[in-house]
């Protein structure tokens, strides 16, 4: 979905038109990818416009800064202050929320520390990412051929932008071989995840996902479906899982802020379950958007209402 240039961009503070929220081409994170970054969602519901978990995600991008030694110019309040004055600024009641913190413009070469730390953070609207149909009817994939990195060479806690690198191969490939997404197997040879998802499997009324091991992102919708699932008394497992494990499972689906449930169809070709959303994801899904719609009670303190109708008159630097 092409961009809709309207609204205010947060950069270092300071709010900038959409169109002129520019870096120097001579940025360190064009040349060397030096970016760590959140995607995370707000949603209108019938309470208002409510932010779905804004400190887990806060907390994981600084955890991705300290894992490449980024020292984050603003404190965890500031970036949260920020993301509430930008959505009530441009007056967004849903939206998807994009922090980057980057290493931005000094001078060239493998090391950083000349350049400084800059974060900028933008919102806009964004529907269902794997196509408006996915959440029921669910998306056909394949097992990329490209493999998530190995331990001990990039860090795949860190959500960073040179990390996605590999996540563009993985999604070109599927998309040019007329798959909607890819899942990628780690070095080992285990399912690892999606370009930009995380990964379970039903087997057995059984929910298996892969461990932090097999070089997955920390999701926090991963971390909220073994949540839901616990509260449903759907037994969850950790553990690797075989490629083959994937064309005999019940149901398998992703998760993801963007892709937030979405069912998997088929793989590689092969059916999965009925070919279509299954008893387990659909349980999943309701318990889900039943939370983020305000129908169901939010007992974990996930969602952080925000009032966009009032538009400031003024924005105070942070």
């Amino acid at each position: 979905m092409p961009f809709k240039e309207v609204g205010k961009i947060w950069m270092d503070g300071e709010l900038v038109d959409w169109k002129e929220a520019k870096i120097h081409v001579l940025s360190h994170v064009v040349h060397y990818g030096s970016s760590v970054f959140e995607g995370f969602r707000s949603y209108k519901n019938k309470k208002g416009s409510a932010i779905f978990r804004l400190q887990a995600h806060t907390d994981r991008l600084f955890n991705s800064a300290k894992i490449y030694r980024m020292e984050i110019p603003f404190t965890k309040e500031q970036i949260n202050s920020a993301i509430i004055q930008l959505m009530k600024t441009n007056q967004l009641e849903e939206c998807y929320i994009r922090p980057v913190a980057y290493r931005g413009y000094a001078e060239l070469g493998v090391d950083p520390r000349p350049c400084p730390v800059n974060v900028a953070i933008a919102v806009w609207y964004w529907g269902a990412y794997l196509g408006p149909e996915a959440l029921e009817k669910g998306v056909s994939v394949c097992v990329s051929s490209w493999n998530r990195m190995a331990p001990n060479t990039f860090p795949a806690m860190a959500k960073s932008g040179a990390n996605y690198m590999n996540s563009q191969l993985i999604k070109l490939e599927a998309l040019a071989h007329g798959y909607v997404e890819g899942i990628a197997l780690d070095v080992y040879g285990h399912v690892s995840e999606g370009s930009g998802e995380n990964i379970f499997i039903v087997r057995d009324k059984t929910l298996i996902t892969p461990p932090f091991g097999a070089s997955i992102l920390p999701g926090i919708t991963r971390n909220t479906v073994i949540a839901l699932a616990q509260e449903l008394d759907i037994k969850v497992i950790e553990q690797h899982i075989p490629r083959e494990s994937l064309y005999i499972a019940d149901e398998v689906f992703f998760t993801g802020s963007a892709a937030e449930i979405t069912p998997i169809s088929s793989i590689d070709g092969v059916q999965i379950g009925a070919g279509r959303r299954g008893p387990i994801t659909k349980q999943l899904q309701d318990k889900f958007f039943g939370v983020v719609s305000g129908e169901e009670k939010d007992k974990w303190g996930w969602l952080t209402y925000v009032d966009v109708g009032k538009k400031e008159a003024a924005y105070q630097k942070v």
